[in-house]
């Protein structure tokens, strides 16, 4: 592991944390903190309008654009966007050598839930209209992107459309009732903290049902699902998220497999062109939606 990478990014994330002010103000701190991350070098970037929300289609000189992975940015529902997540989409284009579409979904508390995961359903069934075969679609997310992917399948699977070729999964943040060990006991585990994600649920959740399948795919039928890859850190409280769908997947009958990265803090993935361990999970994850893409 390299560790003095990650010492290094966490001191340095240390320096800006969150504002306490209102979601504009934490939505202008996080594009701030990420805008200066080199992208893969080659980047070809198209506005486009795919679903409510629009989103970045990524490609690289030699990309397939036949075969398209729909990514998802994490945020806790809250900020993030295409911009934001340039890195870790860019480079999961050149690794997949894929057209990849950074997909923005209206964000909470003005659109509350489930807004973000009908607009990530919205966003597969333009690509589906748009003249993709499933075979030809993956979908992929971090965080409560990861939510949005999988959501998104099941509910292909259950409105009747064909579900996507595969899945792919940076630390998903499914549980978000906190009924699972890793949310409730204490590890130290920078970023992500109790308190963040119970910001998180309710300012997207509200009043709502935390337990309700449209938005928490614990509680959902997991059959039929397409083939599955997880990644996720060792060191961070949505460690059990990533381990319980894996293994409720294959409960169900599907093909999931886990992949939990030593020492890694969430989403570490963001930090790809400055940590070994953040490029290593974005090529696997390319290797993997390449393969499944026909």
């Amino acid at each position: 592991m390299s560790k003095e990478q990650l010492d290094f990014m966490l001191q340095l994330s240390a320096q800006f944390p969150p504002p306490q002010g209102g979601p504009d103000d934490m939505r202008a701190w996080f594009e701030a903190i990420n805008e200066q991350t080199p992208i893969a070098d080659g980047s070809m970037i198209e506005r486009v309008t795919s679903g409510p929300a629009g989103g970045d289609l990524i490609r690289l000189p030699g990309c397939d654009e036949g075969r398209l992975i729909i990514y998802f940015h994490g945020g806790g529902f809250l900020f993030g966007s295409s911009r934001s997540h340039r890195a870790v989409a860019s480079n999961l284009a050149r690794a997949s050598g894929c057209a990849v579409l950074a997909a923005d979904y209206r964000l909470a508390p003005e659109h509350p839930a489930p807004t973000a995961n009908d607009d990530a359903f919205a966003v597969y069934r333009w690509a589906l209209d748009k003249g993709y075969p499933a075979s030809r679609v993956a979908l992929c997310g971090d965080s409560a992107g990861g939510n949005l992917a999988i959501g998104a399948a099941i509910r292909a699977r259950d409105t009747g459309l064909p579900v996507p070729a595969a899945l792919m999964l940076m630390s998903p943040a499914l549980d978000l009732a906190d009924d699972l060990e890793s949310h409730r006991a204490p590890s130290g585990a920078p970023l992500v903290t109790a308190a963040l994600m119970e910001l998180f649920n309710s300012t997207y959740i509200q009043g709502g049902d935390r337990r309700a399948p449209a938005i928490n795919p614990f509680y959902a039928d997991l059959s039929g699902l397409p083939p599955t890859l997880v990644h996720v850190g060792s060191w961070e409280l949505l460690l059990d998220d990533s381990r319980e769908v894996v293994a409720r997947i294959s409960d169900a009958g599907g093909r999931a497999e886990l992949k939990v990265w030593e020492g890694m803090c969430h989403s570490w993935q963001l930090w790809a062109p400055m940590l070994d361990e953040g490029m290593a999970s974005i090529e696997e994850a390319g290797a993997f939606l390449r393969h499944h893409l026909t």
